[in-house]
């Protein structure tokens, strides 16, 4: 599911819900360092300064932390856009291309919809250094859930 940290209600689907988004305390997003600058059914942004949890044995990013952020800044954004109709999300494909080595620095991970299916959404994102370089891009797609829908055995239900 999006997680338990989706707001039970937004009063339109341009509301910026970065700070609600900060304050969740989620598991993953904390342990990365995730701070939402931005965060609308439109597009949602994130920043994280690279540290010691980020990197792989040769000292640059790691391709799952870069993955990981993607997935997360589009199922936030497929979220919100979903949750106006009742729904929620889940990751049905992530792929995710590394274009730049990264060893330090702050990262910023940019989330737009290509598509929003009543079904399924597409999302973009792209990472980039402090200098504008792009270091990581992907493509998301999800599939959007009604209200009881069985996901791995329980009924899906949007989390308040």
């Amino acid at each position: 599911m999006c997680g338990p940290w989706y707001p039970s209600a937004m009063t339109s689907p341009s509301e910026d819900l970065a700070s609600h988004f900060n304050a969740s305390n989620d598991g993953w997003n904390t342990a990365m360092g995730l701070r939402f600058v931005h965060a609308t059914a439109d597009e949602v942004v994130a920043e994280w300064d690279v540290g010691p949890p980020h990197r792989q044995i040769h000292g640059i990013v790691h391709g799952g932390v870069h993955a990981g952020v993607i997935e997360t800044v589009a199922s936030i954004g497929a979220g919100l856009s979903a949750g106006a109709r009742g729904q929620t999300v889940v990751g049905l494909e992530n792929h995710t291309s590394f274009i730049r080595a990264v060893r330090e620095g702050t990262l910023r991970a940019v989330a737009r919809p290509l598509t929003r299916g009543r079904r399924t959404q597409v999302w973009e994102a792209t990472v980039t250094d402090a200098e504008g370089r792009i270091a990581a891009t992907g493509r998301v797609r999800l599939l959007c859930l009604d209200e009881g829908t069985v996901l791995a055995g329980e009924a899906a239900a949007r989390k308040r």
